[in-house]
């Protein structure tokens, strides 16, 4: 039997002596297509905007980019917490100096919604709701931390109705089409059809709403022309801001904000961000007004986070749904996994390539076991998140003999479909994705990455809200604000490739996409899944189930793109931007801390007593100068002329290159370097040099021969 003892995929459920609280079986959920019409995307003639001025919102009231900063003081409010049913709220916020202590007095606020509020709702809020509501009502910006379905999008919600109460124009933006195609359809349903624009890079519909959903570079972009529809935006809700932190596109967020006006509010949406207070100190700072900070740690569904080890038979429960880490269940996981390895060392004697390769055959085998128990245990709807695309098609294609939906979802699945590519030509439609995507939905199964098509993509997304998506295979985009739940996330992998290196993934991006598991409302507790094929310590692991959230860092770089953006604009000037920079902050802010290290260090020098220092500053001197005659003596011993002679083959010889000390190593040949290597060498000759050396040097790294040859 595949399934059996402790390791049972069944027992690792139920088993109470793993002390695992059961997991109800979910109540089946119709499909509600038939009640809630989403309207798919459609292009529409794209926006034609006039230049209103070649400065970047003189006009509006944004700062002009010669100007630097003002050199403001920021005052930080104690941080408060407030306490209802258990759950904790905590807030703090940044204040410029000089701003009326009457209009942004953080005492005695009231955990209430206002007498005629914006938007009304059908339940209860929570407190961080309330109190994030509040300062939205002040005219304060406000930056919303929570974890990932906690509720933050009530929020952005009301800040929406405020502005079309108000007759004001409002901004979302989003990091992915994906998220702001999603968003589009929400507050068109939320708010009507004709209050709500969406501007991508692929498509723009009603470019002159009230409400307009777009991608953060569209904002940017807008910015820079000088676009008239930015005189008019009094509120920009940026959703998952700690985006912010990419290294390639955050610079986008950074330029965005740095460059609208003062007068305009803004609400963050963020997963946990652990220096919040240095992130709303910016923008009080740069801006000029009161930010605030709500934050609650409270996740509505918690979880429950198995191992399953690569060709193992079964789950192991490392994290129970009280947050407590069993150790004896993940030792036993890496034991299971330690043998696993050393046979498939034996059988393959290739263990290494299995370990970096990841998608070999038996993980895909294992993904259809998880998926295969995940149905009969109704713990769908599942995302399996696999780090390449790739891998996200290659383990969908291995499901194909799996049919998750009945009938009539089927019928659902192909007249959502259909009505999708109708408008597309009818060679369009002949498109391979288009052709072999569809037998795959009907069967309930779904695909999710980059490479898809847009009007695809936003198929699938629909589908899977609305439970015709049994199971979906997806990349890490997936995760990012999509308001998509799972019962359950499994984690095809641990390790990731960053374009440098493959590492462990870090807390924040595992608390990013298991945060996906468990639906509010509809489930007890979320499942997530975790696949090892590789040994993990237990210290290692626990920094990334436990560790904290990633911090919110700049990742401000000059580009080309900045660059040239700025000749298009009159009077630029990019010292403005890289001196508005978070980075720039961050390191203003970090000065005084290191100011007061060095005149602590100063003190503890000048507090030291040296016994004769005249004698050790001499022993000092003449060791410098015993090392530079060294240094010398051994540029004239390396010479052709001089050394050539007495290298030979057997010869013994003392290597040291630089700081790296290699010891004794034989003379193994001699030969002229334009027969290899010529490229790493400033002379005409190559010396081999057999160098004893340890077992984890990095043998098959050009890299690391390459700077070995300099000795």
């Amino acid at each position: 039997p595949i399934f059996t003892m402790d390791l049972d995929l069944f027992s690792a459920f139920d088993d109470e002596g793993e002390s695992v609280t059961e997991v109800p079986e979910p109540t089946e959920v119709e499909p509600a297509l038939t009640s809630r019409k989403r309207p798919l995307s459609k292009d529409s003639p794209v926006e034609k905007s006039r230049d209103i001025k070649r400065g970047v919102g003189v006009e509006s009231g944004a700062a002009e980019l010669k100007d630097a900063p003002v050199n403001l003081t920021i005052t930080h409010t104690e941080v408060r917490e407030m306490k209802w049913d258990g759950r904790s709220v905590l807030t703090f916020s940044a204040i410029p100096e000089g701003l009326a202590s009457a209009q942004v007095a953080d005492k005695g606020i009231e955990q209430t919604l206002p007498e005629n509020p914006a938007k009304t709702y059908p339940f209860e809020l929570d407190p961080f709701q309330k109190q994030s509501i509040a300062y939205i009502e002040r005219n304060e910006s406000v930056l919303v931390s929570a974890h990932t379905s906690a509720g933050k999008t009530v929020v952005a919600e009301y800040a929406v109705a405020r502005s079309l109460r108000d007759k004001q124009r409002v901004i979302y933006t989003s990091p992915i089409k994906a998220l702001s195609n999603q968003k589009f359809r929400d507050m068109q349903e939320e708010f009507g059809v004709d209050q709500v624009g969406l501007m991508t890079g692929d498509i723009t519909i009603n470019p002159t709403a009230t409400c307009l959903i777009m991608t953060t570079e569209i904002l940017r972009s807008m910015l820079y022309r000088g676009s008239e529809i930015m005189r008019e935006v009094a509120w920009v809700i940026y959703d998952e801001i700690h985006y912010m932190r990419d290294k390639e596109r955050g610079v986008v967020w950074e330029e965005s904000i740095i460059l609208l006006p003062h007068k305009v509010r803004f609400v963050f949406l963020s997963a946990t961000i652990p220096n919040a207070r240095e992130f709303v100190g910016w923008i009080a700072k740069l801006h000029h007004q009161a930010c605030h900070v709500v934050y609650t740690d409270y996740r509505p569904t918690p979880l429950q986070h198995y191992i399953f080890p690569a060709g193992g038979e079964g789950l192991h429960l490392v994290v129970d749904d009280k947050g407590k880490f069993r150790d004896e269940a993940f030792q036993r996981a890496m034991a299971k996994l330690h043998n696993m390895s050393d046979d498939q060392a034996k059988a393959t004697g290739n263990d290494k390539q299995k370990k970096k390769g990841g998608g070999n055959q038996d993980n895909k085998s294992d993904v259809k076991r998880i998926i295969q128990l995940i149905m009969e245990r109704g713990l769908d709807p599942v995302i399996v998140f696999s780090f390449s695309k790739k891998e996200c098609e290659a383990h969908a294609m291995m499901t194909s003999k799996i049919d998750l939906n009945d009938d009539n979802s089927k019928e659902l699945v192909e007249q959502v479909f259909s009505n999708a590519i109708d408008a597309l030509s009818d060679d369009d439609k002949q498109l391979p994705q288009i052709v072999n995507l569809l037998p795959i939905l009907k069967r309930g199964i779904g695909i999710h990455h980059g490479g898809l098509l847009p009007i695809l993509k936003e198929v699938i997304e629909i589908l899977f809200q609305e439970g015709l998506l049994k199971c979906l295979f997806a990349t890490e985009t997936f995760s990012i604000g999509l308001n998509m739940p799972a019962h359950t996330v499994v984690f095809t992998q641990c390790r990731k490739f960053d374009g440098k290196n493959f590492r462990w993934i870090t807390s924040g991006e595992y608390i990013q996409m298991s945060g996906r598991a468990g639906r509010r409302g509809k489930d007890d507790k979320g499942i997530v899944i975790q696949m090892l094929d590789e040994k993990m310590e237990p210290a290692e692991a626990k920094s990334i189930l436990y560790g904290a959230p990633d911090r919110l860092y700049s990742s401000y770089h000059v580009s080309y793109n900045m660059l040239l953006n700025m000749v298009r604009v009159e009077g630029a000037d990019p010292e403005f931007l890289i001196r508005s920079s978070f980075h720039q902050y961050q390191q203003q802010e970090g000065v005084p801390a290191i100011e007061a290290q060095a005149e602590d260090l100063t003190k503890e020098r000048d507090a030291m007593v040296i016994e004769d220092e005249a004698g050790v500053a001499d022993y000092h001197n003449l060791t410098t100068e015993v090392a530079k005659c060294k240094k010398e003596t051994c540029a004239l011993k390396m010479l052709a002329e001089n050394c050539l002679p007495w290298i030979q083959a057997g010869r013994l010889v003392y290597v040291v290159d630089k700081d790296q000390d290699f010891g004794w190593g034989a003379v193994v040949d001699l030969c002229k370097s334009k027969d290899r290597g010529a490229a790493v060498l400033k002379s005409n000759h190559l010396v081999e040099v057999l160098l004893t050396c340890r077992g984890d040097s990095p043998q098959d790294d050009p890299q690391a021969y390459d700077q070995s040859q300099g000795g």
